[in-house]
């Protein structure tokens, strides 16, 4: 369809043919990672766990480029060099421009969100996260051991889909003791 109306397109990718070249191949592959990214930044970061989507799309394509050299749907050393040698380039390419410019790591990665601060919780973070109240206690309850949101200081979703906690400063509990008949107050502090 696409190689019909635009025959460049076709040539390059070599649409229609029974056989690519090394060069078609990492192109697809190029091709592919890239529009697996717009896919998976679509998506919800929850759904990725402790990896950043680029580490997600690496693995989902390798796995599927190098079946296709085991089961022989493909030529076998074409598509070991053109698509995995072309993902894993741009995996490392897309690592370093990461490294390199917050905003382009942003791009590819997304960013963190703040969820609750000072124990007060972010409703418009949360919504926008699509994390329940539930979810993010269970979060507080693993990550920090923490059962009341007062105790946190801060808690973000991270860009890799996990939610981190930081604790705050525990405030001593104060206790007076008062004694009467002229003797002195005692006051202690439970830290």
């Amino acid at each position: 369809m696409i190689g019909e109306n635009w025959p460049i397109i076709g040539d390059l990718l070599g649409l229609g043919s029974d056989s690519l070249l090394l060069w078609q191949m990492a192109l697809r592959a190029v091709i592919v990672y890239l529009a697996a990214i717009v896919l998976v930044r679509l998506g919800e970061k929850r759904f990725l766990g402790k990896y950043t989507a680029l580490d997600v799309i690496l693995g989902f394509m390798l796995g599927s480029v190098l079946s296709r050299a085991v089961t022989s749907s493909a030529p076998f050393f074409e598509t070991i060099l053109g698509g995995a040698l072309g993902l894993v380039l741009m995996h490392w390419l897309f690592a370093v421009l990461s490294f390199h410019s917050d905003r382009f790591g942003d791009l590819v990665k997304g960013s963190d969100r703040v969820l609750v601060r000072d124990g007060a919780i972010d409703w418009d973070s949360l919504q926008k996260s699509h994390i329940s109240e539930d979810d993010l206690m269970a979060a507080v309850r693993n990550a920090a051991q923490l059962e009341d949101l007062e105790q946190v200081k801060e808690a973000r979703l991270e860009r890799s889909g996990e939610i981190s906690v930081v604790q705050g400063e525990r405030q001593p509990r104060v206790v007076e003791i008062a004694v009467a008949d002229g003797v002195q107050t005692v006051r202690l502090e439970v830290g």
